[in-house]
């Protein structure tokens, strides 16, 4: 039996629904969401038991709610085979090694492999698309990149192979971070720095690109750390952020300048820059 994550089920009626379950999560750090293919329910899931169990306990009031634990190996089995390559621009996302790449017509393709855990990110997510779509509408070679909140490393090793000179991966989960270690050296990539650390508690490294897919209520928590963490004329990318919190959201980095705002289904994209 592989790692058990802690989750809830919740029925939603409509995707109005589903977006105000999510909003209401946030705050409770939740690391995944996985909707049933009919969409009459959600599973939200949380690195621990006690951050889903504060959740459950807040919610219950205007939710019907129900506890879990689902086994990742099980997940991974019943999950791999359904698993296509994410496209975004030049970059592929794979759930194993391919035997043929899927999609050669691309100019200078970029292949990762991500292996499929309930607790990190493949790059289904709209987030992590939205993430990988920024990334690639900068010119990152010869600079730094930091990715707050890496989980799976996919973004910290889609930086350095889009060209990024070194970059840092930081989370707050052991666990994600051995994660992360293992796909950066399944994909090769020999300039990625990984470490434990919570955004809210230690000092972020600055880099020339901040990544932060987190959730909106964190992201807006960390502001002040996010921007001291860019290099002066830098450009932080933020996700996970839900169509309602966009307001709360550019309040937080109001002194940045907005660059680039994309919407995906019902979650954010930001490219921000920093005063010089």
């Amino acid at each position: 039996m592989g790692k058990l994550w802690p989750a809830f089920e919740v029925s939603v009626r409509d995707a109005a629904d589903a977006d105000l379950v999510l909003a209401a999560a946030d705050d409770y750090s939740p690391t995944a969401v996985e909707e049933d293919e009919h969409g009459g329910a959600l599973r939200i899931f949380f690195s621990t038991a006690e951050s889903r169990d504060r959740a459950v306990v807040a919610l219950c009031d205007r939710f019907t709610l129900t506890r879990i634990d689902v086994d990742d190996e099980d997940w991974a089995r019943r999950g791999h085979g359904d698993l296509s390559p994410v496209v975004v621009g030049r970059v592929t996302v794979y759930p194993a090694h391919p035997a043929r790449p899927a999609f050669p017509a691309h100019r200078d393709p970029i292949d990762i492999v991500i292996p499929p855990s309930m607790g990190f990110g493949t790059g289904h997510h709209a987030t992590t698309r939205l993430c990988l779509a920024a990334l690639q509408s900068l010119d990152l070679r010869g600079k730094s990149v930091l990715d707050v909140g890496t989980g799976s490393g996919l973004l910290a090793i889609a930086a350095v192979k889009l060209g990024a000179a070194i970059a840092a991966g930081t989370d707050d989960d052991a666990d994600a971070i051995q994660a992360a270690s293992e796909n950066v050296a399944l994909n090769g990539v020999t300039t990625v720095n990984l470490v434990v650390s919570d955004v809210m508690k230690e000092p972020l490294p600055t880099a020339d690109v901040v990544v932060a897919n987190l959730t909106g209520a964190l992201i807006v928590r960390a502001a002040s750390r996010l921007v001291a963490a860019m290099k002066p004329g830098g450009v932080l990318i933020l996700s996970g952020v839900l169509a309602s919190e966009r307001d709360d959201v550019l309040r937080a980095f109001a002194n940045q300048t907005v660059i680039d705002l994309v919407q995906e289904d019902e979650w954010l994209g930001f490219t921000l820059e920093s005063a010089r």
